[in-house]
């Protein structure tokens, strides 16, 4: 039995995203690497159509793009960098009320595209969340303990890079772990503001 899709983006009926949607998503911008990572890559730009992709994944449970986003993020990653993929963790909180952690769908199917291990290596420990928060606010970032000794090489995996406060906050955690190498791949990265 096939089922309909439809895009998350504009919701038409068809492929995941849709042409349309795909000619007008952004590039990520290219902004330099957050503090304690030795790579960040991202495959759009956090924005209009981006925007959408993401946050229907993130917020309202539509899967219908995963494995599209999934597979640009992998194309990004050199495998042979890679011990082992993870990613951070969003709240139990908020993984009890949407019923899964995205940031953990996105880094299984990244990890089975470069054919690497996804393990949890963090565990996120309690702290507001970061969606709504000022970018300053954002700077001080959650707070991350690691669950066991880290491989050497990690991946890690997450939506969107705004301030990259959390993903240095993940990697600061792997660091102490063991990690010798912290690399990030994200689906999205925030343009910066443009002043007039």
């Amino acid at each position: 039995m096939l089922f309909a899709t439809t895009c998350p983006g504009c919701g038409a009926a068809g492929p995941v995203p849709c042409p349309a949607c795909v000619a007008a998503l952004r590039p990520a911008p290219a902004l330099p690497c957050p503090p304690g990572v030795d790579a960040c890559h991202a495959v759009v730009a956090y924005d209009g159509v981006g925007r959408e992709l993401v946050a229907r994944l993130k917020y309202r449970a539509n899967r219908a793009a995963l494995s599209s986003v999934a597979a640009a993020m992998a194309r990004l990653v050199e495998a042979e960098q890679v011990d082992l993929v993870t990613w951070v963790p969003t709240s139990s909180q908020r993984r009890r009320h949407r019923g899964f952690d995205h940031a953990e769908l996105l880094a299984r199917a990244v990890a089975r595209a470069v054919r690497r291990p996804c393990q949890s290596l963090l565990r996120r420990r309690p702290g507001p969340p970061q969606t709504g928060r000022s970018l300053a606010e954002r700077r001080c970032g959650p707070s991350f303990e690691a669950r066991c000794p880290s491989p050497a090489r990690v991946l890690i995996v997450d939506d969107v890079v705004t301030s990259g406060a959390t993903v240095t906050a993940a990697a600061s955690a792997l660091r102490a772990a063991g990690a010798l190498e912290v690399r990030a791949v994200v689906a999205a990265r925030t343009p910066p503001k443009v002043r007039h």
